[in-house]
């Protein structure tokens, strides 16, 4: 386990919900985030009561906390065509409902692309949508993480402000919160590279949003550059953010104690997360 840092990584469920606690603790993850159901698919079968005992047991013995897990990629809240955006409410809230019975903090959800009505019309959907998603889900208790995007097409969430305008829309704000993903924000513009600029995007958001609503942060070193609009994983310090920008992310007091979950390429004995978490533990300032 790490000092001062929560690291870990997007963790394979293949087979099982609680296979992701046993991979994460072979390589030593404080943090996971997981998917609770295949991603690909709009339906699936209810967690077996036996895989959410095993999973609960497993999760007391580890101590990962807290755990994480993102929405399936077909959801889109901000579609303007009805039968998709009804499936993605119906689908959401799904979501919501496996996470509250795995104790999982929140689920990470992609606000969704507006494919050509534009970004205000974008916004308002995704509202209606949420609200539509609060109304099914009262009383459970995962929050709606809400995941800042690199703007590739269409795509809704690349500006601080699109964000905002969706929490400050919904019924049960209280109930949604933000994961802040560092290869979408550069992409987006935010610069993350130099003391200056990195203070200025944090500021930025701490006006527009408040750094208190980042629960979780994605640790992704960027394939494309500053402002590229392009949605591209690379390994910390192996791609346009590099070192310098991971140090300001992993030394900041603000940020200290959040989830810092990689969603970087690997292959099946997750050696690669192992190098990125000491990656990112070596950079802080007292390591």
């Amino acid at each position: 386990m790490h000092d001062v840092l929560r690291l870990g990584s997007h963790v394979s469920a293949a087979g099982g919900v609680s296979k992701a606690l046993v991979r994460a603790q072979q390589i030593q993850c404080d943090t996971i985030q997981i998917f609770t159901k295949n991603q690909n698919r709009w339906q699936q079968k209810p967690t077996a009561e036996k895989e959410l005992i095993h999973w609960h047991e497993l999760l007391a013995e580890s101590g990962i906390t807290p755990v994480i897990s993102h929405a399936s990629y077909l959801i889109n809240l901000a579609s303007p065509k009805d039968e998709l955006w009804e499936k993605s409410i119906a689908a959401y809230a799904d979501e919501l409902l496996r996470a509250d019975q795995l104790d999982i903090l929140g689920v990470v959800l992609h606000p969704g692309s507006h494919v050509g009505s534009g970004e205000k019309v974008g916004i308002q959907r995704v509202i209606a949508g949420l609200n539509r998603v609060l109304a099914i889900t009262v009383g459970l208790r995962p929050l709606i993480l809400l995941e800042t995007t690199a703007g590739q097409g269409t795509n809704l969430g690349a500006a601080f402000w699109h964000l905002r305008h969706m929490i400050e829309g919904v019924t049960a704000p209280e109930r949604v919160a933000i994961c802040v993903d560092t290869c979408h924000i550069f992409a987006a513009g935010y610069e993350l590279r130099t003391p200056e600029g990195y203070a200025t995007t944090m500021n930025d958001f701490e006006e527009t949003i408040g750094i208190d609503l980042i629960k979780a942060i994605h640790m992704n070193d960027s394939i494309g550059d500053l402002g590229s609009r392009k949605d591209r994983h690379a390994h910390i310090g192996q791609g346009n953010i590099g070192l310098d920008g991971f140090r300001n992310v992993v030394n900041d007091p603000k940020l200290q104690g959040k989830p810092m979950i990689l969603e970087t390429p690997k292959s099946t004995d997750m050696h690669e997360d192992v190098e990125n978490m000491a990656v990112l533990q070596s950079l802080l300032n007292d390591a």
